[in-house]
């Protein structure tokens, strides 16, 4: 039997897209495509999670190939969509107490770049979710969410800097979702990309958003460092690791990733 971790190789690489932003970088940019060109992700993270409540040991290992496929609508436009797989294993006591996989909820979202002067720009990103994970495995809500993120960008050679600030609506299909879950949450995050040279860029990530479990007042934050490399100007590879800055957020996560522009 192949193992889950190959199997999120396997299809990483087979499926066709990837991720919102530059890969792996959780932050997104102003950057779009250009009217008539597309871009293509396809990328892949391993994550574990410890944590010991009232005696009991509870370890999550999660695999996860996500694929976004984004198309330029106009030179400041882009039409965005991505979809995830994904495979997660909770043990109590190194009891097997769940390990389900499947199509996680999907997006659809719109990149619209509208100002941009002296190295400064603006962006804003509408999206919505599209129920397509399977609610009763915790792959997916079970019903549409809608949100926003208005993105900033300041290039200062050879730094640029990213900023985000998120916001998500979603309803939830199962009443111990309803019950245990936050319909509203916010986002933020900072991220600096240092270029090395033409073919090397050195990225570096901060975030924090609220907690959707509404039994947590502890809101999950994140570190994250990490590389793209540009194998031609229209094909790069990127490695990330992510730590968590809170109890609540996962304790680490190893990314990697394909970016292909035509």
């Amino acid at each position: 039997m192949i193992s889950n971790l190959v199997k999120a190789i396997v299809i990483m690489f087979v499926m066709t897209g990837t991720a919102f932003g530059a890969h792996p970088l959780i932050t997104d940019d102003t950057g779009t495509n250009g009217k008539g060109k597309f871009q293509m992700e396809l990328t892949g993270e391993f994550s574990y999670d410890k944590e010991k409540s009232a005696g009991v040991t509870v370890k999550e290992k999660g695999y996860e190939a996500g694929v976004a496929v984004s198309a330029g609508i106009l030179d400041t436009l882009d039409l965005v969509f991505g979809i995830p797989y994904q495979w997660n294993r909770t043990e109590e006591d190194g009891a097997v107490i769940s390990d389900t996989d499947g199509i996680s909820d999907a997006g659809l979202e719109l990149k619209w770049r509208f100002f941009e002067q002296n190295g400064l720009s603006f962006a804003l990103k509408p999206g919505l979710t599209i129920p397509s994970g399977d609610e009763d495995k915790g792959l997916g809500s079970g019903k549409p969410g809608y949100g926003a993120t208005f993105i900033a960008t300041k290039e200062i050679d050879p730094f640029t800097f990213h900023l985000n600030l998120g916001y998500a609506h979603s309803e939830y299909k199962l009443d111990e979702d309803k019950d245990g879950n936050r319909k509203d949450i916010w986002h933020v995050s900072l991220a600096g990309v240092y270029k090395v040279s033409d073919d090397l860029q050195l990225v570096a990530n901060i975030g924090v958003e609220k907690n959707p479990d509404k039994e947590s007042s502890t809101d999950p934050s994140f570190a994250l460092i990490g590389f793209i490399y540009s194998i031609t100007p229209d094909l790069d590879v990127d490695l990330g690791f992510k730590a968590g800055l809170s109890g609540t957020e996962t304790d680490a996560a190893l990314m990697t990733g394909l970016t292909i522009r035509f």
